[in-house]
């Protein structure tokens, strides 16, 4: 499959869930349960993951799906679906509209192509192949940045980060840094893959939530690795920039 083709299909498949999302979104009478990680989880995510999972299964009968609210299906098939149909729940139920739906095609699990949906957002639809990025058919790049006084900085959570990573490093990164931010999970990786910010980093994270960011944030000519600088994929924390500042993020947050 090239991009164009994982492009019509995600746009269709995303344009469906995130209306039936929409439907859910900022209604007073939303039920939010507690998942056994004390995460939120409500009807809208797991509607619209049955019917993403309903939408890879017609067309690839043969393909793996991992998806955040649903047992995995064939997971070791060679290519292998990651859904995440709300990323940024907590935003979700909080009627902030920073949430989307993430997909990922690995082969052999490694991520080849990526999609953010941003449903609340126009409807935007942000997809990668390692080698290019389109933001709704037009191509994205990270920006160049500037000396690190002028970076914009984003996270998830900072709450997690004491808790999972260093905070002496982390701490030694804010000080230097223009600002921070919490426009955080997809949202964070779609505004350095189009060049609105410097960093988005996760100390914490599991694969459904970013693997799709991975051919995004290369095909927009940035890098993403763990928090230490090894391959993100199957890793549990992620730091995404451009090339040209990545090591030098790394450094602080490993000083």
């Amino acid at each position: 499959m090239n991009l164009d083709q994982f492009q019509n299909l995600a746009f269709d498949w995303t344009r469906e869930s995130g209306k039936l999302i929409l439907e859910h979104f900022r209604d007073p009478d939303l039920k939010v349960d507690q998942k056994k990680d004390a995460s939120p989880v409500t009807q809208a995510d797991r509607q619209a993951e049955q019917v993403l999972r309903e939408r890879i299964s017609e067309h690839f009968p043969t393909h793996g799906i991992v998806g955040e609210e649903f047992d995995s299906v064939r997971e070791e098939a060679e290519w292998t679906w990651l859904v995440d149909p709300i990323d940024g729940t907590k935003s979700f139920v909080a009627g902030v509209p920073l949430f989307g739906t993430v997909l990922c095609l690995q082969f052999n699990g490694k991520p080849v192509l990526g999609a953010i949906h941003l449903p609340a957002l126009g409807d935007q639809l942000l997809v990668g192949d390692g080698n290019v990025a389109l933001l709704d058919g037009n191509k994205v790049s990270v920006r160049e940045s500037g000396p690190c006084g002028e970076w914009v900085i984003l996270t998830s959570d900072e709450r997690d980060i004491p808790t999972h990573r260093s905070e002496v490093g982390w701490k030694s990164l804010l000080k230097n840094v223009a600002y921070c931010r919490t426009w955080g999970d997809c949202y964070g990786y779609y505004l350095v893959a189009t060049g609105k910010a410097d960093v988005m980093l996760d100390p914490i994270v599991n694969p459904w939530d970013f693997h799709g960011a991975i051919p995004i944030i290369q095909g927009a000519g940035g890098k993403i690795t763990n928090w230490i600088g090894e391959e993100a994929a199957g890793s549990d924390s992620t730091v995404a920039a451009s090339s040209e500042i990545h090591s030098t993020v790394l450094s602080f947050l490993n000083h």
